[in-house]
């Protein structure tokens, strides 16, 4: 793996690079990832909430129907003329015969289904007439419904002479009268997460019903009896059936206390969790509390999105609870989907960003190749290799600092090169003046006693030529040894104010009347600009004499010098003299400061002028370089600082010095 690695990326920065932008977008896409997956979450649960909460509306609203139905049925037969008339009927049988005929018309009416039993009452409690409609659609008469004042609404009812309608708990005795015992009794199953206790003691054998009780009354207002109707939720899933086919609700669920009685809610076998109990601390918050409840929670063998409102008797005691629900593995499910499908996009991503992340940090490091380019470079250079040169591959930053590298050795090398003619001519000046001491005085005596011989010898004498001879090449050495001495005393500089301009300009004046025009002309092209620089004039007027003797000498068939002033660089002057002579080779370049070498004829030079000039300029702290083309010309280039620190300083200006001359 790690060679692959290796293979992909051509170098460990490449590869840091890489993995630092993948890292980051990794980082940066699963944060968005986690943020976009609990924003949807978020979204989702708080949708489905809505939806629970809208449930239960079309929960309630139904429920609040089947109850009016039922108050429908009592307050109509309660109003039916032919129930009060029979009612006051002094006829008993015929009565109760008319009675029982109105009951079984209304119950063919109904409309929503499941089971109803209907009956009337005296004003004392005891029953005329009753009649039982089945979920299966039959109607039974109902002749043996004894003590049903005993049910507190009922009894109420006909108190106070006014209809009531609620949720009740009708006890199984009451319920057998009317046959429904067996569909009121439910086997109560064990329940993970239900409370230990029932909350009722009557679960599982009484019923829980919608009843209403309507008081008959005749023209005058007195009472005749009541109607009473009731709906048993045991057992029946009409009503909580068509809460879910009609409104849509995943489940709903009628609790008689803490117990289900009847629910669409399945359990494992496929069944209905009839029998089942809420969980206790759905329990705790409806039943006792008389809250309601929202949230997820445990419903039979799963968790569910749920809400539970308590079901009220007449009284407004927690009889029961009526849910909605929705399973949370659909929940669940849906939110999977999102996740994995963000999961899949932030994964394509990362791969696409660690495929980009390639060529990109491949463009970005190639720049950075040009520094192992400098580090061999220097390392070379560090050997001794002065002649290293960085190939310039890149641009920018680091384009520029291979320059600056290259610069830098250039300016090194130059250095380098100036310091061991520095040390040469040095070594060459101590060697030139113990020389020059060392000949001068026997040169004195041979042209002395030579000169003497000339004078003395007859003109005619055939040793006459011979003797001149000696005297000239006597003379010819003294100069040597004067240049050596004045090469070898090149140790000090005493600054002085100095017109530049001004002196190239007199000096010029004097060279002319050496050199007639057919030698050469001399041009001049002098800065206004140039400020008074600090230089020991003898020096210059030296070096200026020696560089237009060495222009004219290089051009004998004549041509032309220029005399050049540049107010350049910053804090410096610039002296060109340029000619359009026969030019120096190439390979003469490297050796043109170096003392006794000349390209001119023996005894014509003494190859110690420029060595000379350079020593100059060098104690001025300048800078002296050649340009030069064969039958092109040469132009020598001298920069010199306008301020000299570190010199002796006399007093005299230079310009009174040359009008003194």
């Amino acid at each position: 793996m790690i060679g692959r690695l290796k293979d992909l990326f051509s170098a460990p920065f490449q590869l840091v690079l890489a993995i630092s932008f993948s890292l980051v977008a990794a980082i940066s896409i699963a944060i968005g990832a986690w943020a976009i997956a609990q924003t949807i979450g978020d979204y989702l649960s708080e949708a489905m909430n809505e939806r629970v909460a809208r449930d239960m509306q079309l929960a309630q609203t139904f429920y609040g129907l089947k109850l009016r139905e039922i108050e429908g049925i009592t307050e109509r037969i309660a109003a039916d003329p032919l129930v009060i008339q029979n009612m006051q009927s002094s006829s008993q049988e015929v009565a109760d015969s008319t009675l029982l005929q109105q009951i079984r018309n209304n119950l063919s009416g109904l409309v929503l289904g499941g089971n109803y039993v209907i009956f009337l009452l005296d004003p004392q409690g005891e029953t005329l007439a009753g009649a039982l409609h089945s979920v299966a659609g039959q109607q039974s008469e109902l002749d043996q419904l004894e003590n049903w004042q005993s049910l507190p609404i009922i009894r109420q009812a006909l108190d106070a002479g006014k209809p009531r309608a609620a949720t009740e708990v009708i006890p199984a005795d009451l319920l057998a009268q009317a046959g429904l015992d067996d569909q009121a009794r439910i086997t109560i199953q064990d329940t993970p997460k239900a409370a230990t206790q029932l909350f009722d003691e009557r679960e599982g054998s009484a019923g829980l019903a919608l009843i209403s009780v309507s008081p008959v009354e005749d023209a005058a207002g007195e009472l005749l009896g009541s109607v009473a109707a009731f709906h048993l939720f045991n057992n029946d899933f009409t009503l909580v059936d068509r809460i879910r086919d009609a409104a849509g609700v995943d489940t709903a669920t009628i609790f008689l206390g803490d117990l289900r009685v009847s629910t669409n809610v399945m359990n494992e076998q496929g069944n209905r969790a009839i029998g089942t109990r809420v969980s206790e601390e759905v329990s705790q918050v409806v039943l006792e509390e008389g809250q309601e409840f929202v949230g997820p929670a445990f419903v039979v063998n799963q968790d569910y999105i749920t809400r539970y409102e308590p079901l009220k008797d007449h009284r407004g005691q927690v009889v029961g609870i009526l849910y909605v629900g929705s399973r949370q593995a659909s929940f669940q499910r849906l939110v999977n989907i999102f996740n994995q499908r963000i999961l899949l996009v932030a994964l394509a991503t990362i791969l696409f960003t660690i495929f980009l992340t390639t060529p990109v940090s491949r463009a970005i490091t190639r720049p950075l190749n040009q520094l192992r380019d400098l580090v061999a470079a220097n390392r070379r250079v560090a050997e001794g290799d002065m002649s290293t040169r960085v190939p310039v591959r890149a641009g920018g930053e680091v384009g520029e600092l291979a320059s600056s590298f290259n610069s830098m050795l250039d300016t090194l090398q130059t250095t380098q090169d100036q310091l061991v003619q520095s040390e040469k001519l040095a070594s060459l000046g101590q060697l030139a003046a113990g020389v020059a001491h060392e000949l001068n005085n026997p040169l004195g005596t041979i042209l002395l006693y030579s000169d003497i011989l000339r004078k003395e010898l007859d003109p005619t004498s055939p040793y006459q030529e011979d003797i001149e001879l000696i005297v000239n090449e006597t003379k010819r050495c003294k100069g040597i040894v004067s240049a050596l001495l004045e090469f070898a005393r090149q140790n000090q500089v005493v600054a002085q104010p100095t017109d530049l301009n001004a002196l190239i300009q007199y000096i010029v004046e004097l060279e002319q009347k050496r050199f007639t025009d057919s030698q050469g002309e001399i041009v001049l092209e002098l800065d206004a600009s140039l400020p008074v620089i600090q230089a020991d004039l003898a020096q210059l007027h030296q070096v200026l004499v020696n560089l237009i003797d060495n222009a004219m000498d290089a051009m004998p068939d004549g041509g032309k010098v220029t005399l050049r002033t540049i107010n350049q660089p910053a804090g410096m002057v610039t002296l060109e003299v340029e000619d359009t002579g026969i030019g120096i080779p190439q390979e003469h370049h490297s050796m043109l400061f170096t003392p006794f070498f000349t390209t001119k004829p023996v005894g014509i030079g003494t190859g110690l002028g420029l060595p000379i000039i350079y020593g100059i300029v060098k104690l001025h702290r300048g800078q002296i370089n050649v340009r030069s083309e064969i039958n092109k010309g040469t132009t020598f280039t001298i920069q010199l600082p306008i301020k000299l620190l570190g010199v002796q300083q006399p007093g005299a200006p230079a310009a009174e010095l040359i009008g003194e001359n």
